[in-house]
């Protein structure tokens, strides 16, 4: 056990300062999310005037505050570690990988940790940047930060993780995985609460989206911080995130074992 502590703080240590090293290209990613945060508020606010009341149960503060907390959520627990893996195994690097003394899946948990750790650090300006210009909407902002959200934000973080190493295992069937993951992130926008609120969605889309992994993602950690979720339902949600977690760990693991015998490493 210890030799394997030392292995994560080994690896965590490498890949953070690679993260650190290319920190120009994480910012321009960031500023790129930024523009929701902008925005979305913006429209909410303008729609709540016109209609002269909350839609979904959300006046303008409460729109503008649930944007500020899901893009910060959406910094540590949205992975896409599936587009450096696909590259790899088609490449032929991930030939590499296979023969280290540490299993390919904790080697890329670190790697991807160290990334996620680091990018808040990096959003932090903006952020703090974003709470200035809407101030005024955030004057009796109330967030909700018992272990319930704790959990949700480590537990979101492994379903989004094992679900893209699970896409990035589809690689090793395929020549040209990318295509599939330009795919995934249709129904993420709409189903995990980064584009709209699951609240102002039809019936049918909410009941859709507690259906697939994407609001177990970043959806239920921002809606148990602005308060929501009842304790109650939390506990539920929270049983829905460990179900996914091992679900995709255990979809790519098969994935795993079966995508192995078909990889010929050949490269570019």
């Amino acid at each position: 056990m210890t030799a394997t502590l030392r292995k994560w703080q080994a690896l965590f240590s490498i890949y953070f300062q690679d993260g650190i090293a290319y920190r120009a290209s994480g910012l321009i990613w960031i500023m790129t999310d930024v523009v929701v945060a902008v925005t979305m508020p913006l429209v909410w606010a303008k729609a709540n005037q016109a209609t002269g009341g909350a839609i979904g149960g959300f006046t303008s503060s409460d729109f503008v505050l649930y944007y500020l907390c899901m893009l910060l959520i959406s910094c540590f627990v949205t992975s896409h570690i599936m587009w450096d893996l696909s590259v790899e195994i088609k490449e032929g690097d991930f030939s590499v990988q296979l023969v280290r003394p540490i299993s390919h899946y904790q080697a890329t948990f670190m790697r991807n940790l160290s990334w996620r750790l680091i990018r808040p650090s990096l959003f932090l300006p903006f952020f703090l940047l974003l709470l200035f210009a809407y101030r005024s909407y955030l004057g009796n902002a109330h967030v909700f930060l018992g272990w319930e959200f704790w959990l949700s934000v480590l537990l979101g973080h492994l379903v989004s993780f094992n679900f893209a190493y699970m896409m990035a295992m589809l690689a090793l069937f395929t020549q040209e995985a990318q295509a599939i993951f330009e795919l995934y992130y249709i129904p993420l926008l709409f189903l995990s609460g980064q584009l709209f609120p699951i609240a102002v969605l039809p019936d049918w889309a909410r009941h859709l989206a507690y259906a697939f992994p994407f609001y177990f993602t970043t959806g239920v950690p921002t809606e148990i911080l602005v308060g929501r979720v009842s304790a109650q339902a939390a506990h539920g949600l929270l049983l829905g995130q460990l179900a996914w977690v091992f679900g995709a760990y255990l979809l790519g693991k098969v994935l795993w074992k079966k995508g192995l015998k078909q990889y010929t490493a050949v490269g570019m």
